[in-house]
């Protein structure tokens, strides 16, 4: 039987994971993105996509450290192929 594994994931505290009027175009719904822009700054989430191409929206500075960065390393800690 085959098993998921959700990593990295974040929810409001009513639990929800993305915003009203989700669709196709808009994946996180509206104001969905919202919920996840506490991981951005942190230092895990930075090294994670330095490289990237992402890495032209985020500045090369090592990033916020602190609990949010400790939840985002945990989140991310084993990913990959």
């Amino acid at each position: 039987m085959a098993k998921l594994r959700v990593n990295c994931f974040g929810l409001s505290l009513d639990g929800y994971g993305a915003g009203p009027e989700q669709s196709l175009e808009n994946p996180l719904g509206v104001g969905g993105l919202a919920l996840h822009e506490w991981v951005f700054p942190t230092r895990a989430f930075r090294a994670m996509h330095r490289g990237d191409y992402t890495s032209q929206l985020i500045d090369q500075e090592e990033g916020a450290i602190g609990i949010d960065d400790d939840f985002a390393a945990r989140g991310m800690a084993n990913i990959g192929a």
